[in-house]
């Protein structure tokens, strides 16, 4: 008998610990979902690179800096008389860029080098009218007579210079595996900005290798990636039947999508009448290069790689009607980002519920 209240004793305050560990650590979690939604719902609408930007002004308008009210674009007249170039910074096939200043800000005037280039160089002024978005470098005036475009200048330059700029002091912090993360996802939704345009599918030509796909693109100062030229963007309509070609020499190396290459053979020499079209798939060919460029080798790289195998893989696929869209990729990259970012925060949760 009296062995019972002694036996008690020891029974119950091993559960009652055991209860209040698992409300604290079921709270923790609870706070921790909560938190990661926050920032995440904030990285979606930012780094997600919606197409919808209440900060950006009506159409034919611009702010730049920290000046609050909209400018409409230059016309020929105010970018002869109010921009000022101080030096070459670049030189293309079809074009030449100057920084330049307005106003005392610092601006990109681009010019045409090559007078059989120039309906290049105005698609490229249509495009860049047409497709203003958060994905897009921002237009701040034309002058179509003179072959002129005038366009916000970002110090970083070109996806060409990144791995430079992350061994700066200033940015090594950003220089991890979430990070370089969050601009590969930036460079997939302007891929799918692209295949669902304002204008249609539109396919991104000018990418038939890694570098030529970096200079297509700008690195902000706050660490996000805008789409620069928009010279080669030719449009899909499949519901009528028209597919593109990039160009019209052959293509080779393994970059370049299988149904871009020359189907017949070292024995039959390159036509571009018997090329077949296709359309927008062969930019999904290319995201895996390119991811693992922004992905570079830096610590916990290894572990995001293997969670994006299978949606890599698929974007692989020689039939380019069985690779994924780039929202399916984009919507993979979300998930893998909020799974590795909350077992970074609370790496023993699930062996411990």
């Amino acid at each position: 008998m009296e062995k019972k209240p002694h036996f008690v004793r020891r029974e119950f305050p091993p559960r009652e610990v055991s209860a209040v560990s698992c409300v604290l650590l079921l709270a923790a979690v609870l706070l921790l979902n909560a938190l990661l939604y926050l920032y995440l719902n904030k990285f979606y609408t930012s780094a997600g690179r919606a197409e919808a930007d209440p900060s950006l002004c009506p159409y034919g308008y611009f702010k730049l800096g920290a000046v609050k009210n909209c400018s409409p674009w230059l016309s020929c007249e105010a970018i002869n008389r109010e921009v000022r170039k101080l030096k070459c910074v670049g030189e293309g096939a079809v074009k030449k860029v100057f920084l330049s200043e307005w106003k005392e800000n610092k601006v990109v005037l681009s010019q045409l080098t090559n007078s059989e280039l120039k309906e290049d160089f105005l698609h490229g002024l249509k495009m860049l009218k047409a497709l203003q978005s958060k994905h897009v470098v921002r237009l701040l005036g034309y002058c179509e007579r003179q072959f002129t475009i005038l366009t916000e200048y970002h110090p970083l330059g070109s996806l060409r210079g990144l791995n430079e700029t992350l061994h700066i002091p200033k940015y090594k912090g950003m220089n991890t595996w979430h990070r370089r993360l969050m601009l590969a996802m930036d460079y997939v939704s302007i891929i799918r900005y692209l295949h669902s345009s304002p204008l249609g599918t539109l396919v991104m030509c000018d990418s038939n290798d890694l570098d030529k796909v970096l200079s297509q693109y700008l690195l902000t100062s706050d660490f996000h990636i805008l789409v620069n030229d928009l010279d080669a963007l030719p449009l899909v309509n499949r519901s009528a039947g028209v597919l593109v070609k990039c160009g019209h020499r052959e293509l080779r190396g393994e970059f370049v999508a299988p149904e871009q290459r020359w189907p017949y053979g070292e024995e039959v020499p390159f036509e571009d009448d018997l090329m077949p079209p296709y359309d927008e798939k062969t930019d999904i060919w290319k995201i895996p290069d390119v991811f693992n460029f922004f992905l570079g080798h830096v610590e916990g790289s290894d572990i995001v790689r293997l969670h994006l195998f299978d949606i890599h893989a698929a974007c692989k696929k020689k039939d380019p009607a069985e690779r994924p869209s780039a929202q399916e990729v984009l919507d993979t990259y979300r998930k893998v980002l909020t799974l590795l970012i909350r077992e970074a925060a609370m790496p023993g949760t699930r062996e411990m519920l």
